[in-house]
């Protein structure tokens, strides 16, 4: 066990507690991406509670690169893993390993996305869609109902960005004076956010307001605007990240949907365990979202 957990530290890939029944269950934890502050926190929250529960679990990041997660996916299936959590990079493309992984009978957990297409044992998410209403009312009541905005969408084929924006359009329907004139992918990615959002400003000089699918994108919207953002610019965007929260409490980004991410890695893995032990556990957990803006920024951390 001494030696295990000397050689997972050096590789920075998996957190392990000792003893207690839970103790020969072995989870694979393949993450989007880890240059992205949020799923650090998840997959921090997911090894503090693998610890807690004295579960092994080993992570590996797919650096955004769905092939690559097959194959971590597929590897772990070849571990004879107890159970396997995926946070998608691409809810579509992932669904042969995962159907590859339920044909072994280890279950699968789906976390921050969902699988299109295949059969996991549950889909633990924050409600996306509920979270791009509330980013929608948030944005208008920022810009007294009415102006011209941008949405920033996320990587193409991702739940998390469909249902964002899916939301979003549901929750700005119902303010006829908001026109939103461009959208954008910028890949959940910060220097993407910039570049889009330097574009933008240059074809749509009049944008009163922005809704970013995630935090990192908001923040590369942030820079590009300048002296504009939360001016004559209103930027919203959606994770609650620690980077995110500083800006809000700036001034200069609007507002964000906060989400919780540690514990949504928490609640995957305590699920990814009740499912090896063939407990039953729900299909699908929402997490609840909310709105952070100036006034409560100090709830946030």
């Amino acid at each position: 066990m001494r030696m295990l957990i000397a050689g997972v530290a050096l590789a920075g890939l998996a957190a392990c507690g000792g003893g207690g029944a839970t103790g020969d269950v072995r989870i694979g934890l393949s993450v989007s991406t880890l240059n992205n502050p949020y799923f650090v926190q998840f997959r921090n929250g997911a090894q503090a509670e693998a610890k807690k529960l004295g579960a092994r679990l080993t992570v590996t990041d797919a650096q955004n690169d769905p092939s690559q997660q097959v194959n971590q996916v597929q590897n772990f299936t070849g571990q004879n893993m107890k159970a396997i959590i995926i946070n998608p990079v691409d809810s579509d493309a992932a669904v042969p390993a995962v159907k590859a992984a339920d044909r072994a009978g280890i279950p699968v957990i789906a976390a921050d996305r969902g699988i299109d297409g295949a059969e996991v044992a549950q889909t633990v998410a924050s409600d996306n869609v509920a979270g791009g209403r509330l980013a929608a009312q948030e944005l208008a009541r920022l810009l007294g109902e009415k102006g011209n905005v941008a949405v920033l969408q996320g990587v193409p084929g991702t739940s998390a960005s469909r249902d964002r924006g899916r939301g979003f359009d549901e929750g700005v329907a119902a303010y006829p004076d908001i026109k939103v004139v461009a959208r954008q992918p910028a890949d959940f990615d910060r220097s993407k956010g910039l570049d889009v959002m330097t574009n933008l400003i240059q074809s749509h000089p009049d944008l009163a307001g922005v809704f970013a699918e995630n935090d990192e994108m908001a923040l590369g919207a942030v820079k590009a605007l300048g002296a504009r953002a939360g001016q004559r610019v209103k930027v919203v965007g959606f994770d609650g990240t620690p980077d995110a929260i500083r800006a809000v409490r700036a001034g200069t980004l609007s507002a964000t949907i906060a989400q919780q991410p540690r514990l949504l890695g928490q609640q995957a893995v305590d699920a990814a365990v009740k499912a090896a032990k063939g407990e039953g556990i729900p299909k699908a957990v929402a997490v609840p979202v909310k709105p952070a803006t100036k006034e409560n920024a100090d709830q946030f951390g």
